[in-house]
C-alpha cells in the first residue's frame, strides 16, 4: 500500500490509498486533474530515472573494458536486473558470447581476460598453472604440438559452464585442484605478491600494459605437470621441461615437496632434476618430504632411477632438442 499526501504538489490537502503497486502511467493519470503540473514532474522524474540509467551503463562498461567478461550472477548481484541488461544488449551497448556471459560491444574476446574475469569478477580461486603456465613464462618452445594453445586451469571449483563455450581459438581445460593440500588464496585485485608467494604462486602479465594473472611460479608448475604425466611421452616434455629449470628456488621446491600429495609427481621431479645435475637441487632440504616406498613403474620396461626408485624412459637422452 502507497499513500501520497494530496497537497504535495501544492494542491488540495487531500490522501489517495492504492491498494496495489503503482507505475508511473498509473501514478500521473490520478493526479492530472488536480494538479496541472503533474505532467513537468512526470517529465522531470523520467529524466532523472533516464539519467540513473545511463549512469549505471556508464560504469558498467568502465568496469568491463575492452576484455572482461561479466556473468548473469555478477549482473545481478551488482544490480543489474535481466530486463536491463535485455535492454543493454538490444540497444547494442553489450553482446552475449555465451549463453549466461556478457561482454562490452566491439570488446576482444582473449584468453587471458577470459582469465581475468574468473578470478577477479567472478572471485574464483583458478590459476594458470601446469603447462600453460610455463608456456606463459617462456618455455612454449619445449612443449608438445598443439599443447601451447590449451590454458590449464587448476583450483578446488571447476569454471563455470560458459567458459566452455566460448569460440576462441585457444581452449580451457580444468585439471582439478592439483597435488598440493596448500590454503586457497582469494584472488581479488588487492591480493599480494607475498600471499601468493607463500602458495607457489604469482602475478604474471601475458603482455605489456594487461591486467595481471594469478599464475603458478615455475616451481609449482613442473610439480603440478608432473602430476599429470601418465606415459613415455609425458615423460619427455617434462625432462625438456626440466632441462631449462635451471634457476628453481630451493627453499621453494622444498615447502612445494612438503605440501604435494602426490608420490609420482615428487619422485619424478627430483629424478629428472638430478639427471640434469641442477645445482639449486643440493640446496633442497628434504626432512618432512614424503617419498613413499617401494618401486615406481611410471613406464614399462624403463629404466629405475637409484635414489628416487621410479622408473624412466632409457632414451631419454635421445629426446631432447
Amino acid at each position: 500500500m502507497m499513500t501520497l499526501a494530496g497537497n504535495a504538489f501544492g494542491g488540495s490537502p487531500g490522501v489517495f490509498v492504492y491498494q496495489k503497486k503503482i507505475t508511473l502511467d498509473d501514478l500521473f493519470p490520478a493526479f492530472a486533474n488536480s494538479w496541472p503540473l503533474a505532467e513537468v514532474y512526470k517529465t522531470d522524474i523520467l529524466s532523472t530515472m533516464d539519467a540513473q540509467n545511463s549512469g549505471k551503463l556508464n560504469r558498467l562498461l568502465a568496469e568491463m573494458g575492452d576484455t572482461r567478461l561479466v556473468s548473469s550472477r555478477w549482473l545481478r548481484a551488482h544490480d543489474y536486473s535481466n530486463s536491463l541488461v535485455a535492454r543493454y544488449v538490444g540497444s547494442g551497448w553489450l553482446v552475449s558470447p555465451a549463453r549466461g556471459v556478457y561482454m562490452r560491444a566491439g570488446g576482444r574476446l582473449q584468453w587471458d581476460g577470459v582469465v581475468r574475469s574468473l578470478q577477479v569478477g567472478e572471485g574464483m580461486p583458478l590459476h594458470v598453472g601446469g603447462r600453460f603456465a610455463l608456456a606463459l613464462q617462456g618455455h612454449e618452445h619445449y612443449l608438445r604440438l598443439g599443447d601451447a594453445g590449451t590454458i590449464t586451469l587448476y583450483g578446488p571449483v571447476p569454471p563455470p559452464g560458459w567458459v566452455g563455450k566460448l569460440s576462441m581459438e585457444q581452449r580451457f581445460e580444468y585439471q582439478g585442484k592439483g597435488p598440493f593440500d596448500l590454503p586457497a588464496v582469494s584472488f581479488t585485485a588487492e591480493v599480494s605478491e607475498t600471499a601468493l608467494s607463500k602458495v607457489g604462486l604469482a602475478l604474471h602479465s601475458a603482455a605489456p600494459g594487461v591486467d595481471a594473472l594469478v599464475c603458478s611460479t615455475p616451481e609449482r608448475a613442473m610439480l603440478e605437470l608432473c602430476d599429470g604425466v601418465s606415459d613415455a611421452a609425458g615423460v619427455y616434455e617434462t625432462d625438456a621441461l626440466m632441462q631449462a629449470m635451471t634457476t628453481l628456488r630451493p627453499q621453494r621446491v622444498a615447502l612445494l615437496l612438503r605440501h604435494c600429495g602426490s608420490i609420482k609427481a615428487k619422485r619424478l621431479f627430483l629424478a629428472l632434476a638430478d639427471r640434469h645435475r641442477h645445482a639449486w637441487l643440493a640446496h633442497v632440504p628434504l626432512d618432512g618430504v614424503d617419498l613413499g616406498g617401494g618401486k615406481r613403474a611410471l613406464v614399462p620396461g624403463g629404466r629405475l632411477h637409484p635414489t628416487y626408485q621410479i622408473t624412466l624412459p632409457g632414451d631419454l637422452d635421445e629426446h631432447l632438442a
